[in-house]
């Protein structure tokens, strides 16, 4: 038997062997899938679930939509003390109330383009200010003239003052009643006194004012656009800066009992200035007018044209911060995200800051240093304002679309979470699963698995697993390539909390594969070292190999294949050779872990050959249950031995052109063609000549030609004791792998 036919027989014997012992052979053991990151829970589904910082899933405030309006986006709410929730808002400019149960009315509408800021006094008096170029109105209830039970109220609106600025950007009320008005273009602050009595309260030297708010002893604290700045002002208009944050535009403030200041900022500082940087501009038919930040993502056109409205931290890089200020004015960062903006902060019911961002629409709880929960997912792009709702909860606002929300002030009474799909990569056999809990009994874990990455074709129906947090629960799910598991958490008594979910896989054993053989007559391969490459890869990545460096070396032939193995097992290869017409494969190394080989080709005859790699992932298996795979590469030749001069003659001929040497010789080769001759005249340079018919195309080729003589007075000394009429005739011929073979002759002068 050939040894070609004994290796196919093997590798016939090992499978059957394989297959008899178990369906599955398994590549370095079971292995494990396991989500507790945030950044792996991220990429699930979560409805009604929070997602901790630190990993793992909770049941998330109850969230609901209470109203949506007709404008496109909402700046500002603020509630009253029967649980009416007022927006101001824009595209198109209006205020709305909404009541508890939802019912919503425009109560205002402007000329202006935008309605950003409003709040609203002890009495249910609203103020809003309107921009650009707008004022602050007055907005009061009035009953209808019917006496009829259920008359519907009206509002009157009038404009209660003036700052003569591009913008006004917020506005907030004190114990005396007193509005303070953040203004834009020139950074300015006006105190509206309870009786309409205004004064200029605070000139910056930055260009916008954007956000304010009151500290518990009725110092006035302010965020800028620019440089960042987060200012205290006292009662009689002195200013202090507190904090210069490293980003340009404070987007939102708020400040608990204790006097804690907590600032939001986004967009990056530019180098040399204070001037902010200015984004898309505000614009209508009548005007263009640039504003800092930018755009939220505006709708898509309709036949009503709309316009997009600056707002803080709008089109701003580099994501937001949130900073803390202590009392005593020592910052610190508690928070960041390079991928959402914080537009409005506010205290849940248990004084925990929680923070409004875009443009993912996510709410986040702050708990500490880099310690956040992510709350919720609205249905909005951008969540941009907060105000307190009935019994301990808080209304939201968002833009694209304008709506607002109730969050809390309890949990969801359930919450569902989808993990991603995984990838097994290979058809796998799902075995027990594991989770950390806490809250048990309100706990479900379901799973289910597919051959396709959508669970939507025609996956397994969820199973639900009846877990022990000892030892794990069996999957009693089809063996597959993907798998999911989902998590239905109950609120109870013992709050529900999954920390991390693990699952165990067997692999099925696949076979490797070899993608390509090249073989290099003429060059050899260095070794790549084994510092980084030959660590076994982490299952489920793929192994990444560096091609090995190739040094042009005529007497080596190089050998480089590429070969993948599914499962990621470690590979070791054996490399046979053959030459034409022989059926016998002859082993060149066996055993190999790289995927290269080079070797001295003077060890084959002259001949043509060919390789074949076989690719073995016994490293990564038992005994009797490795796979195999094999390839032939392409055809290659060898040719170590130099051609044969014979017959070399040289003589001098009297020509009637004058004296000519006469040269003539046989070069051949016993496997390839002559590729070229050349000879050289009294040790002068080397000249091409071409063989008797031109062609030089042959094993076997005659060279047939004639060179004047050189003039005795030109002819260089030629060896000691030789006369001067001597001449010395060097040729040599290569064949087509550029072996070398020379001769000489000596023409005697007479």
């Amino acid at each position: 038997m050939t040894l070609a036919r004994k290796t196919l027989a093997l590798i016939s014997a090992v499978l059957l062997s394989t297959f008899a012992v178990s369906v599955f052979a398994l590549a370095e053991g079971t292995r494990t899938w396991e989500q507790s990151k945030f950044e792996e829970l991220t990429k699930g589904t979560a409805k009604g679930i929070a997602l901790r910082s630190e990993g793992g899933l909770e049941l998330a405030p109850a969230f609901k939509a209470l109203a949506t309006t007709p404008s496109t986006y909402i700046w500002s709410i603020a509630s009253d003390s029967r649980g009416n929730i007022y927006a101001a808002a824009g595209s198109p400019a209006r205020v709305y109330r909404i009541t508890p149960d939802g019912e919503s009315m425009a109560i205002f509408e402007p000329q202006e383009l935008q309605v950003q800021a409003l709040v609203v006094d002890r009495k249910g008096i609203v103020y809003a200010a309107t921009a650009p170029d707008g004022k602050v109105y007055r907005l009061e209830e009035t009953r209808a003239a019917s006496a009829q039970a259920g008359a519907k109220s009206s509002w009157s609106a009038t404009p209660y003052f003036d700052p003569g600025s591009k913008y006004i950007w917020d506005i907030v009320l004190d114990n005396s009643g007193a509005l303070y008005v953040a203004t834009g273009d020139h950074g300015e602050i006006y105190k509206v006194s309870a009786n309409g009595q205004h004064s200029l309260f605070f000139k910056s030297d930055e260009v916008h004012i954007r956000v304010l708010a009151l500290d518990p002893k009725g110092n006035l604290i302010a965020g800028s656009d620019g440089s960042g700045l987060v200012y205290r002002i006292a009662p009689n208009g002195e200013a202090f800066v507190l904090y210069s944050a490293p980003k340009k535009e404070i987007t939102a403030l708020a400040i608990d009992a204790t006097g804690n200041i907590y600032a939001a900022a986004a967009g990056e500082k530019r180098p040399g200035g204070t001037n902010p940087g200015m984004g898309i501009a505000l614009s209508t038919p009548a005007q263009t007018s640039p504003a800092p930040g930018g755009t939220l993502n505006a709708p898509a056109p309709s036949a009503a044209p709309t316009s997009p409205f600056p707002a803080p931290g709008l089109g701003a890089t580099g994501g937001s911060e949130i900073y803390r200020i202590a009392p005593d004015g020592a910052p610190s960062r508690l928070w960041s995200s390079h991928e959402d903006l914080v537009y409005a902060l506010a205290f849940d019911q248990h004084g925990r800051l929680v923070a409004g961002t875009g443009n993912r629409g996510h709410i986040f709880a702050i708990n500490g240093v880099d310690d956040f929960t992510d709350l919720i997912k609205a249905s909005a792009t951008q969540i941009t304002a907060f105000a307190a709702a009935p019994g301990g909860g808080l209304y939201a606002s968002g833009s694209n679309l304008g709506k607002i929300f109730v969050l809390g002030p309890g949990p969801e009474s359930e919450g569902t979470y989808e993990s991603d799909v995984f990838d097994a990569r290979v058809f796998s056999l799902w075995g027990r699963v594991s989770i950390r809990s806490a809250g048990n009994s309100n706990v479900e874990l379901y799973a289910r698995s597919g051959n396709v990455d959508n669970p939507d074709r025609n996956w397994s129906p969820w199973t639900r697993i009846n877990f022990a947090l000892a030892a794990g629960s069996e999957l009693k799910i089809p063996p597959a390539r993907f798998v999911q598991w989902k998590s239905v958490l109950h609120a109870g008594n013992a709050a529900p909390r999954v920390d991390a979910v693990l699952l165990n896989y067997l692999p099925k054993n696949v076979a490797p594969e070899i993608d390509e053989i090249t073989v290099q007559p003429g060059y050899r391969y260095q070794p790549i070292s084994h510092v980084t490459g030959s660590e076994p890869p982490t299952p489920g990545q793929p192994r990444f190999d560096p091609p090995p460096p190739a040094v042009r070396d005529r007497d080596s032939i190089g050998i480089r294949w590429s070969a993948h193995d599914d499962n990621d097992d470690q590979l070791v290869y054996s490399v046979y050779y053959r030459g034409d017409g022989e059926s016998r494969w002859l082993l060149l190394k066996n055993n190999l872990p790289d995927r290269y080989y080079s070797f001295d080709a003077s060890l084959l005859p002259d001949g043509g050959y060919t390789v074949k790699v076989i690719a073995s992932d016994a490293p990564s298996h038992s005994p009797g249950d490795a796979l195999y795979a094999e390839r032939v590469g392409t055809r290659f030749e060898v040719d170590t031995t130099p051609p044969v001069i014979d017959n070399l003659a040289a003589a001098v001929e009297v020509r009637e052109i004058g004296k000519q040497i006469h040269v003539h010789f046989r070069a051949s080769d016993s496997f390839s063609p002559i590729k070229r001759a050349e000879y050289s005249l009294d040790g002068g340079d080397w000249q091409f000549v071409e063989p008797v018919g031109q062609l030089s195309d042959s094993k076997t080729e005659d060279y047939d030609f004639r060179v004047a003589e050189p003039q005795l007075d030109a002819a260089p000394a030629l060896m000691a004791g030789s006369t001067a009429s001597d001449h010395v005739v060097v040729v040599r011929a290569y064949d087509r792998f550029d072996n070398l073979a020379t001769a000489k002759t000596v023409i005697r002068g007479k």
